[in-house]
């Protein structure tokens, strides 16, 4: 028998409460064929919570979240393609050895926006290098 602690249920009830929402949870919808069992929809001044994520936010911090994602999946790629060994490098260099790692398109066309006579120490600062906007 399972310890059930303090919980006011009944062991009967909590297995048919389970067998009901079995359904529903598989599904991810509401199962029931007659809507008055249907749960209320939210009300106009509840919390609305998206389940495919976050909410993304308004405006220009859309904009700003947006260009920060794509820095990082940048710094990212770069990373796994450019070995410490690497550094400091410049322009040149960072190609090379991108095309060496047989890195993907998108990361070799980031690499050839690099200012020529740049000089870097690091991944973060090729992509500082290539500044907001132009990681994608």
């Amino acid at each position: 028998m399972v310890e059930r602690g303090s919980n006011p249920v009944s062991p009967r009830k909590d297995d048919e409460m389970k067998h009901e929402l079995e359904g529903h949870l598989r599904a991810g919808q509401p199962t029931h064929v007659e809507e008055a069992y249907d749960p209320e929809p939210p009300a106009d001044d509840d919390i609305r919570v998206d389940p495919g994520g976050p909410v993304p936010p308004p405006g220009e911090e859309r904009e700003r979240a947006r260009a920060e994602t794509e820095a990082e999946t940048l710094r990212s790629e770069l990373a796994r393609h450019l070995e410490r060994g690497a550094f400091p490098a410049d322009r040149r260099t960072v190609l090379d050895v991108l095309e060496a790692h047989h890195a993907p398109d998108p990361v070799l066309d980031a690499a050839r926006r690099l200012p020529d006579g740049g000089h870097y120490a690091d991944v973060t600062e090729i992509v500082a290098a290539l500044g907001p906007g132009n990681t994608g």
